[in-house]
């Protein structure tokens, strides 16, 4: 079957108000097998041919090592782009969203509550769409356009189905959002209004993404982000590792905390740093990996408590953290791995560990996190109440949505207080037992 949908595509970039580099050259040579190395071509695939792994993009690292140096990515505008060479890219975009370069901020007073010295936030919610996956999504898209897509498309947990929306307004595609029908009102929300058509599916997420997989065969002329262009896509969340080492004054932090769902930021995280030693832009250094998964939907959490290699898969997530709610991880195993081989862990949390860290954060540091910026942190200070980080590590903590996203869930059994006379009196009346109830609690 083939689309009965056609796009005319235009000049497909919006400026972000920045120049690329010009002097670059890319580093990507192609695509290769995960699991048996066979190399594939560069195209809309994502399975191996010979052995049906999944594919990875590759760069020619000694190339890069003896041709970019530090001073070189200093002087390059603070764009998504500016390590471009470690992309799976043949040319920059010129135009595109303003993605990237979040701020990674000290947060003194959570560490002091949570026990340690040093606490950086990278604040990925400052994307356009108020999530991480705007990395991903700026690199699948460019693909996508040279590839001559005419419709952007996605399996979502949430936060993805925005950034498909934006990243296709933005370049004049359509866009397809494909999504779990319990998903948060508010993402559902925000990608309608970027203009994408929305399809929820009465499953979890993985049926959602199986359908997807279907559909890619299908129908000609579709970008599925997450499906026919996963090698590419994937890659864009390196550039978290890559700021957090440029922001750090090229060097690395102890310890590394991200959430997992499929398992794919987690180890791309700790790609972008192996990278950036090997080109030579930061010295090599040993990093520890710490996840956080819900443990209503933890497949990886539990195979790494249990000592397995392998997952299990999870029907039927029980969380409120649906961005995480996948049971079969694509990149779960090559998760456990690098969690035993760094010395770090995986580690499941309740829902109300993770809506309690959710408040700590926001009252501590003024940072508003949805559920999986919640499991991150509670992660984190599971591991140092049992042992795993010490209090005189150097910690990088990844938050990746806005709790805009995530309000409900937040604010559950949350009233709001009962509105007062505009007088004096009854502001002092109201403010006396204020301080009551905060003596209480």
């Amino acid at each position: 079957m083939t689309s009965q949908l056609t796009s005319h595509r235009p000049d497909p970039y919006v400026s972000d108000g920045t120049s690329p580099p010009t002097d670059f050259k890319p580093g990507f040579i192609g695509l290769r097998c995960r699991a048996c190395l066979e190399p594939a071509p560069t195209g809309p695939v994502f399975v191996c041919s010979r052995c049906l792994g999944p594919l990875e993009a590759t760069y020619d690292l000694p190339g890069l090592a003896a041709r970019i140096d530090r001073a070189t990515i200093d002087a390059r505008p603070p764009t998504f782009w500016r390590l471009a060479e470690l992309l799976p890219i043949d040319a920059i975009p010129t135009r595109s969203l303003a993605v990237g370069f979040s701020p990674l901020l000290p947060a003194p007073l959570l560490a002091e509550r949570i026990g340690l010295d040093r606490l950086w936030i990278k604040d990925d919610s400052r994307n356009p769409t108020l999530s991480f996956k705007d990395r991903v999504v700026a690199v699948a898209a460019a693909r996508a356009v040279e590839f001559g897509f005419h419709t952007l498309a996605c399996a979502s947990t949430g936060n993805l189905s925005a950034s498909v929306a934006a990243a296709a307004a933005a370049l004049g595609l359509r866009a397809v959002v494909f999504v779990p029908a319990d998903l948060e009102p508010a993402k559902v929300a925000q990608a309608q209004a970027l203009g994408a058509s929305i399809v929820r599916v009465d499953g979890p997420y993985d049926d959602v993404n199986r359908l997807c997989l279907e559909l890619t065969d299908e129908l000609d002329g579709w970008a599925v982000v997450n499906v026919n262009l996963r090698p590419y896509y994937a890659e864009g969340s390196k550039t978290l590792a890559f700021e957090i080492a440029q922001q750090l004054g090229w060097r690395t932090p102890d310890v590394v905390v991200a959430p997992l769902a499929s398992g794919s930021l987690y180890t791309k995280l700790a790609r972008g740093f192996e990278e950036l030693a090997e080109v030579g832009l930061v010295e090599r250094a040993p990093i520890r990996y710490l996840g956080g998964q819900a443990a209503g939907c933890a497949p990886i959490a539990t195979a790494f408590a249990d000592g397995a290699d392998e997952w299990q898969p999870v029907y039927g997530p029980r969380t409120a953290v649906r961005s995480l709610a996948i049971g079969t991880p694509a990149d779960g195993v090559f998760a456990l791995r690098l969690a035993r081989a760094s010395g770090g862990a995986i580690l499941g949390v309740e829902d109300e560990a993770t809506i309690n860290a959710i408040r700590l954060l926001a009252e501590t540091e003024g940072i508003l996190t949805e559920t999986a910026g919640g499991v991150t942190l509670a992660a984190l200070r599971r591991a140092i109440s049992e042992g795993c980080v010490a209090r005189d590590d150097e910690v990088a903590l990844v938050i990746t949505g806005n709790g805009l996203k995530t309000l409900d869930v937040i604010n559950e059994g949350r009233a709001l207080p009962e509105p007062i006379a505009p007088t004096f009196d009854a502001f002092e009346h109201w403010w006396g037992e204020q301080g009551e109830r905060e003596a209480a609690a």
